[in-house]
């Protein structure tokens, strides 16, 4: 990503958390950004597709912090911890601090939601790979990581959403790890 689309992406967010998206407008995020509305629409036509880029900014961060860690990380618990931190704990706290994130996450149109199901399936190949070498023990379970990995990926997503704070956030992906520590028997 170009220097001049991160400072885009940094500008967009800071409006969107204090006007919201449907009160932004193309020439705030321009004035933020300190680029004309030209330079702006060179980079990005529409604020769906500032969002977009967000969200793929975000996974792509998520997931190179996923596999770093992960080469320092032994076992399957650990790994999930720092899985859930990446991908669903940092999401959580970006939006508990945002002051309009209930009208952030209502601007998402069709692209952006697009953006955030190729995340999904980004964030399950990963769940997916740390869970292959339980294959047998998983298939013993009428599972497979695949399957396993999609489920913890939409079950994180949906504790995410619903939880009440950090705390009941944390205890809801601990339970989800618990119950993919006991279908590996790790």
């Amino acid at each position: 990503m170009k220097n001049r689309d991160k400072n885009i992406l940094d500008a967009a967010l800071r409006v969107f958390s204090r006007y919201g998206v449907k009160r932004s407008s193309m020439s705030d995020v321009a004035g933020e950004a300190g680029i004309s509305r030209q330079t702006l629409y060179k980079s990005f036509n529409s604020k769906d597709e500032i969002l977009r880029a967000h969200i793929l900014a975000f996974a792509d961060d998520a997931v190179e912090k996923m596999e770093a860690g992960l080469a320092k990380v032994e076992g399957l618990g650990p790994q999930l911890d720092l899985i859930f931190e990446n991908m669903t704990v940092a999401g959580f706290e970006m939006v508990r601090t945002t002051p309009n994130a209930q009208d952030f996450e209502e601007g998402f149109e069709k692209g952006s939601r697009e953006a955030l199901e190729a995340n999904a399936k980004r964030f399950q190949a990963v769940i997916a790979s740390v869970l292959l070498p339980y294959a047998s023990e998983l298939t013993k379970a009428g599972l497979s990581p695949e399957i396993l990995a999609e489920y913890t990926q939409r079950s994180a997503r949906a504790a995410k959403g619903y939880a009440k704070d950090r705390k009941h956030l944390m205890q809801q992906l601990n339970t989800l790890k618990q119950l993919c520590l006991e279908a590996t028997k790790s």
